[in-house]
Parts: structure tokens; sequence; C-alpha cells
């Protein structure tokens, strides 16, 4: 008998390929962004080109040129660049409706944060994703556009309110994905509507004989530009549900605008050094980050210390902690869960009695006690009594207490 478990084989073939297509979208832009900062003018360069850069790799020299518009003739062989920035979105898409769309009531949906029903909280995720391209995509537009500083302030106030919102809507785990989704989806949204088309724009002109309009290679390198900064942010809050204490806690919203702040610092790093600026004059953006980073790291591990004059709490026995996990855990953390969206115990860990229980100590202390991602969305309605109760049991050692 074949048991196909559809939701991990979509999961996997989607995440690899998502993975895939991103890895080739985020190289290319790097490239392109380093190419563009790294051009070189001298008085030899053709008409109409506006540098050259000479690249050695894989034991072959390239020389490669940046006409400041177009060519005087559209060659006839001519690579575009998009194709990996839509798979990766539409994979990315796929994923997101695989894990959070089909398992919208354990992963998506939250009941301690707010009430949905599974179809209003797909429909509100799906709605915001085309509201966040609408708004940044009108900033672009407005008079912010032609202030560099201002319309970046303006997107990271975008980013930073949607954070906040997003975790009033969905549990923190699907806030935070959110987030570097709806980001994802501006960055693919700028290849789609404005990079592509104005490059076709351009070669429409070269076919008809007619002189192109430079404004549009100026609107898509200014958009490409922002990609360039978004991406190392993204990379990080996408792959965010494996460490539940960036996005289980009560502001994690500002740590959105921390990990805003460490990617463009070092993107902006490497996009200055592309620029031959020598690496004495980049002094700032390192220790930026590195600051920022302490800052975030101490910010999400402290713990407020406890009250001298509260009174002990006794330990709780090996089967009062095993009541706790049979009534909140072990309907997913079975040999056969009972719960309809869990196929297998999530990571194969079961937690059926004391011996995997203590077994498995490290990973409750983690998800359940020290951060709230487990139960998934608190869908069994786990108390902070009843967490603070395993805690202590652990950090006590696990005592047996009583017969087990």
């Amino acid at each position: 008998m074949v048991e196909i478990a559809y939701a991990d084989w979509l999961n996997l073939g989607f995440r690899w390929l998502h993975v895939i297509a991103g890895i080739s979208w985020i190289g290319t832009s790097f490239y392109f962004i380093f190419l563009d900062l790294s051009l070189r003018k001298h008085a030899n360069l053709p008409e109409g080109v506006g540098g050259e850069a000479w690249n050695v790799h894989g034991g072959g020299f390239y020389l490669m040129r940046k006409y400041v518009v177009a060519p005087a003739e559209l060659p006839k062989e001519l690579h575009w660049f998009k194709y990996e920035a839509y798979v990766t979105w539409l994979s990315g898409f796929a994923l997101l409706a695989v894990i959070y769309y089909w398992g919208a009531e354990s992963y998506l949906i939250d009941k301690d944060v707010l009430d949905l029903q599974s179809w209003e909280a797909i429909l509100i995720s799906m709605g915001f994703f085309a509201a966040g391209w609408i708004i940044y995509d009108l900033l672009c537009r407005s008079p912010f556009s032609s202030h560099s500083l201002l319309l970046s302030a303006a997107v990271f106030v975008l980013i930073a309110f949607s954070a906040y919102f997003l975790t009033h809507l969905f549990s923190g785990r699907a806030a935070f994905v959110h987030v570097g989704a709806m980001v994802g989806s501006i960055m693919v949204g700028n290849v789609f509507f404005i990079i592509i088309p104005n490059q076709k724009k351009v070669v429409k002109s070269l076919l008809a004989g007619e002189e192109p309009d430079p404004r549009l290679g100026k609107i898509g390198k200014h958009r490409s530009t922002h990609n360039n900064y978004l991406t190392l942010p993204v990379i990080l809050m996408m792959i965010s549900q494996h460490y539940p204490m960036l996005y289980d806690n009560e502001y994690s919203w500002l740590v959105v605008t921390l990990i805003l702040l460490i990617g463009a610092s070092i993107r902006h790093f490497f996009n200055m050094m592309h620029t031959g600026k020598p690496i004495l004059e980049l002094r700032w953006q390192w220790p930026t980050a590195a600051v920022l980073m302490a800052v975030l790291i101490i910010f999400l591990s402290w713990q407020p210390e406890p009250d001298p004059n509260a009174e002990m709490v006794e330990v709780p026995s090996a089967l009062d902690a095993l009541a706790i996990v049979q009534s909140h855990c072990a309907s997913c953390h079975a040999v056969k869960p009972a719960d309809p969206d869990i196929d297998k115990a999530p990571g194969g860990v079961v937690l059926e009695n004391i011996a995997d229980m203590r077994k498995h100590s490290s990973r409750i202390l983690k998800h359940s006690v020290l951060s709230k991602a487990m139960p998934l969305g608190n869908k069994t309605k786990m108390t902070e009594a009843e967490r603070k109760a395993l805690g202590l049991w652990i950090r006590a050692g696990m005592p047996e207490g009583d017969k087990e």
C-alpha cells in the first residue's frame, strides 16, 4: 500500500523550486548592481557607451559595456533577465498556499490574536499583497521619488506599519512570513510592471527606428536599486519560520525594522565597494550592522528578573507535565496525529509519554515556554500558567514527583 503525503511533497517541491529560482534572481540582481557600479569611463569608449568593466571568472575574461540609453541597432540575440523573478514569486506564492492557506487553521490563524475564518484570513492575506504593491508604487510616483532619502524613509515606514498591522491579524509566524512575502511581491512587481515593460518600450523604439526615451531606463534602474537593498532583509524574513525567537514576541514588528536596517547597511557596504572606494573609507556600514545586530540579540534575549517577593511555586510532577503535553501537544506530536491538518508529527517529535518529553525537553522549552510558537496558532489554548509549569518542570531537572 502506498500512502502519499501530498501536502509534504508539494511543500518540498515548491520550496526547492523557490530556492532555486530565488538564488538565480538574487544572483543576477547582485551581479548587475555590481556591474553598474563598477563601470569605468575612458576616452576610447564607443559612442553611446557610458562605461565598461573587465571581469574574470571561470578561467575566462569578459568585457562588459553599458549603453547610456540603448545601442544604435538592436542585436540579433538579446538575453532577458525576468523569468527568475517570476518563478521565484510564483513558487513562493504556491508554497504560501500549501502551508498557510491549506493549513490556515494551524499556521495562518491565531484565535488569540484575531478570531478569523479560514476564507477571511486567506482573502486578507492576498489583499495585503496587492495593497502593499499599490501603496509602494504610488509612493514611487509621488513627489518623494525625486528625493531618495525621503522615499527610502517612506518605504521603511510602509514596511514597519505593515509588520505592526499583520501581527494584529495573524499568528506571529504567519505575520513575519507575510511581511517578507509582501516585500517580495513589491520586488517582483518592480520587475513585472516597471522594469521589463520599460525595456520592451526601448526595444520597440529601436525596431521602429526611433530614439528611445532615456527616462525609461532611469526609472527601471531606480526600481532595481530598491530591489537590491530589500533583498537581504527579505531572505531573513522568509526563513524566519525556523527561528521562533524572531517572530514570537510582542514587538516582532520592531524586529522587522532592525532587520531592514541591518540588511540595508550590509548591502550599502558592498554597493559602495563596487564603485571602487577604498575599504577604509567604508568604515561605518559593518559597525552599524554589528551594533544593530547586538541590539536585536539583546532585545530578543532579555527576560525580566524574577520577583524576589513572589511566592515560591511548587515544581509540577512528571505526571502533571505529561497531562499538559497530552492536552495541548499530543494531537499533533503523536505517532498518528489526531489533528486533521497534520499528517506526521512535526519535526519527527513524538510526545506520547514522559520519556518522550525528557528526550525533547529542549525543544519543548524553546517552542512552548521561551516562545509561543507551539502549539501552532495556539489551537489547543495552552495558558501562560501551563507554559510556566512546563518551564519549571524542565528547569528543575524533570523530576518524577509521581510514579511514571
